[in-house]
């Protein structure tokens, strides 16, 4: 296939150090296959020796193939393989470790959960799984860049919380003879200092190193890296700084901003043409990124040539913006653009519950990259429906006990003797203590006003007069949250609940639209490839589609609320930026005015990209553009070269 100068230039380059800054859809695997095929052909360079380095198995495993076809059905022995992979393999060598020596994640999450079982905290986590989560990525950052724990301030919780969870894991994996994918960096940086016999064997048996998004690597994974290259110098790195979204992983953009500093000899080339988007798209995100100060300047042009503007808009509310995109989904696919290259991409996982809803509802097709988690099985929504349960007769021990405290009533879990609770008993229990015994009298007064509410009262209720927000707000602080982030789950709650008389009726409903999710799972598996993309902007890293919307673009929820940091809100102005370039054609991006009835400013994203000096002319004329498409592309959404 044909390739640019800047392309010709980084496959023909020769020995030493060399760093490629490759924007979207520049065609990055190409060079990447290409320069190895040279490095085997003309540079006559040892297969064997040449190691080329992916964040992810199937992206490691796209790579070989993609290079094994270009070999026409030969299969040098290059290694292709994730930093994992790399670091398991000495290590084997070195200590003779076995696979089975390895924490698989499933195994991981469990350990959390078992050695977080056994840090008592005065408030119970509710959104264990996401807590966990959050945690396993912070001991990944702590470990990567080889932080002291005692100078870590932890982001999802109370910090002394944190260096509990953090010693007890690391305890856990040491009793059962296991390590995790972040000590296998650690110990083969210890190794290589240690044992310079060792580090000189990889040195000539990896005489070339490619690594792929070298955007996303850590700290400790540049320093093995710099190890196992040297004295050489072979090492030619591929990524782009302003597509780096995983700092919350460890990945530091900056590393790549300081390697000619590290590598003063190294060539730079920049991939500047994108075959993926037309330039509106390609010049409206150029404004966007132009914005963020630590970064390479880079001036990006389109190998499509002119196209549609992008249309910005906003809209009242999130049914209006569900009902408008629905409308234009549609007219695109009667003009000819299949399903699969439509995509939706949201901030966040929550973000487009109501959506999935309306697309479920119109009985359109679709996938869903990332988990939806569904809003009934949020805690919030467990707590309500109990309150009101035990508000229509619940006696049960479980239920009580799940919203006594919420807010505290200072009653002890060890005051339920029985698995059905009677509170007159319970009342006699605190004979002694007055305080509690008003307490429960006005809960008991509470639950006989709920029982003559409908579900969206009972909720306002349960919030505002009986004081559950401020529950809400103790659990956020715990939880190193702002309380809007709770609040916004119960707004959302609330809006559902309304137009339902009973609760009887509400569950019915709840009933219902979980039948339908597990059916809609149920077809995805079955029909797997086909479908209107629903994804995180993290999600959609990669990808590509003719048509793209991001939506919900209002201030707080891109950039995130909890981003406050100049290095924060640059990587979340990062993450607009990848979800923008994923558009090869139509790119739409909608906010709304307000948001559950909370009025929401629109995202400072849009303002940076030209978005308000082009939304009211675009917006006039969207519906008449789309009437007007015809399908450019045809093909599902796959990885970018």
């Amino acid at each position: 296939m044909p390739v640019n100068p800047a392309q010709k230039e980084a496959i023909l380059f020769g020995e030493g150090p060399a760093m490629v800054l490759a924007g979207p859809g520049s065609g990055k695997t190409t060079v990447i296959t290409h320069r190895i095929r040279r490095l085997i052909g003309a540079g006559g360079v040892d297969p064997a020796s040449i190691l080329v380095i992916t964040f992810t198995k199937a992206a490691a495993l796209q790579m070989q193939e993609r290079f094994f076809r270009l070999m026409e059905g030969q299969c040098p022995p290059v290694v292709f393989g994730t930093f994992h992979a790399v670091f398991f393999k000495i290590l084997k060598y070195a200590y003779n470790y076995k696979g089975n020596q390895v924490l698989p994640p499933e195994r991981r999450m469990a350990l959390l959960r078992e050695v977080f079982a056994q840090c008592r905290t005065e408030l119970e986590v509710e959104d264990e799984n996401e807590f966990l989560m959050e945690i396993g990525n912070e001991i990944s950052a702590v470990k990567g860049e080889g932080i002291e724990i005692g100078n870590y301030h932890s982001k999802s919780c109370p910090s002394d919380v944190f260096e509990r969870i953090f010693r007890g894991y690391n305890e856990g994996l040491r009793r059962a003879g296991l390590l995790d994918f972040d000590d296998m960096v650690g110990m083969c940086y210890e190794l290589f200092l240690a044992r310079k016999d060792i580090l000189l064997a990889w040195q000539k048996k990896y005489r070339y190193i490619l690594i792929d998004e070298f955007q996303d690597i850590n700290l400790l994974q540049y320093q093995v890296v710099r190890m196992l290259a040297a004295p050489e110098n072979n090492l030619f790195i591929v990524g782009d700084d302003d597509q780096s979204i995983y700092r919350f992983r460890g990945a530091r953009p900056e590393i790549m901003l300081h390697f000619p500093e590290d590598y003063p000899d190294c060539r730079k080339i920049l991939l500047n043409v994108n075959y993926r988007s037309v330039k509106p798209v390609v010049d409206h995100a150029g404004l966007l990124i132009g914005q963020n100060e630590t970064r390479y300047r880079k001036a990006l042009t389109s190998a499509r040539g002119e196209g549609p503007e992008p249309v910005f808009a906003q809209v009242k509310n999130l049914q209006e913006e569900n009902d408008r995109v629905m409308r234009e989904l549609q007219q695109y696919h009667r003009n000819g653009i299949p399903w699969e290259q439509m995509a939706l991409l949201y901030r966040t996982n929550q973000n487009p519950r109501a959506m999935v809803e309306q697309l479920m509802r119109m009985n359109l097709p679709f996938r869903m990259k990332d988990v939806v988690p569904s809003l009934y099985d949020h805690w919030i929504a467990g707590d309500m429906i109990t309150y009101m349960l035990v508000a229509a007769g619940s006696r049960k021990r479980a239920d009580i006990i799940r919203i006594i405290n919420r807010p505290k009533r200072y009653i002890a879990r060890a005051a339920f003797m029985e698995e059905t609770v009677d509170l007159e008993k319970l009342k006699e229990y605190y004979k002694d203590k007055e305080y509690i015994v008003e307490r429960l009298d006005r809960f008991e007064y509470d639950l006989r006003m709920l029982r003559k509410m409908a579900p969206y009262a009972a909720i306002n209720y349960i919030r505002h007069g009986m004081g559950y927000d401020d529950f809400l707000k103790e659990y956020a602080e715990f939880r190193r949250m702002k309380p809007d982030e709770l609040y916004e789950i119960a707004d959302e709650l609330q809006e559902r609940a309304a137009g339902f008389r009973t609760l009887s009726e509400w569950l019915a409903d709840i009933a219902e639209y979980n039948r339908k999710m597990k059916e809609q799972k149920e077809e995805a598996k079955q029909n797997a490839g086909t479908g209107i993309n629903v994804a995180t902007m993290h999600g959609s890293k990669g990808l590509e589609y003719e048509v793209v919307y991001i939506l919900d673009a209002n201030e707080g929820i891109t950039p995130h609320k909890r981003s406050m940091l100049p290095e924060e809100i640059e990587e979340e102005r990062r993450l607009f930026y990848v979800a923008m370039t994923r558009a090869k054609t139509h790119l739409h991006i909608y906010w709304t005015e307000e948001h559950y009835n909370k009025k929401l400013p629109v995202s400072r994203f849009v303002k940076e990209a030209g978005g308000l000096s082009t939304q009211a002319s675009e917006t006039r004329r969207s519906d008449e553009r789309i009437a007007g498409v015809k399908s450019a592309t045809a093909g599902i959404a796959r990885k970018i070269e």
